[in-house]
């Protein structure tokens, strides 16, 4: 069902311990979440599926896997990404151009409106947010 407002408050969750294409199924997850909210007809949209990956990625890559990805509709979008290591996120320098990598954190702060971290458990939180003015309205720009 898609409706121009969301179920305000609405809060999802996928667990992706030990799953295989995290990132993937992490994407999917998402698309389906802002499709049911309303959400998926603008190009923000394809920004916070960018943001997914980029914290999936970092989680499987830097911090001991992704376990889980939770998406809540409130005021805007916030997505935060569960890992299993307690050490706070960190924005790599800036590497070579051509050189893959690095640039992951960096992807999240543009296109996001906020994003930071905390303690969770054993490991941490990864978070990033997007107004929901951003994601609402009349589709933009991908030809429908």
């Amino acid at each position: 069902m898609c409706t121009e407002t969301p179920v305000r408050f609405q809060r999802r969750r996928l667990d992706l311990r030990g799953i295989r294409g995290a990132v993937g199924k992490g994407r999917d997850f998402t698309r389906q979440a802002l499709r049911d909210w309303g959400w998926d007809r603008r190009e923000s949209a394809e920004d916070a599926l960018l943001v997914v990956s980029e914290l999936v990625t970092n989680a499987a890559l830097h911090a001991h896997g992704c376990q889980e990805l939770v998406l809540t509709a409130g005021e805007g979008l916030r997505i935060e990404v569960v890992d299993g290591d307690t050490a706070p996120p960190r924005p790599q320098a800036v590497r070579r151009v051509g050189v893959p990598g690095g640039r992951g954190l960096y992807i999240v702060q543009r296109l996001a409106d906020g994003w930071g971290s905390r303690a969770h458990g054993t490991g941490k939180v990864v978070w990033a947010e997007f107004d929901a003015s951003r994601l609402t309205g009349a589709p933009e720009g991908r030809g429908r």
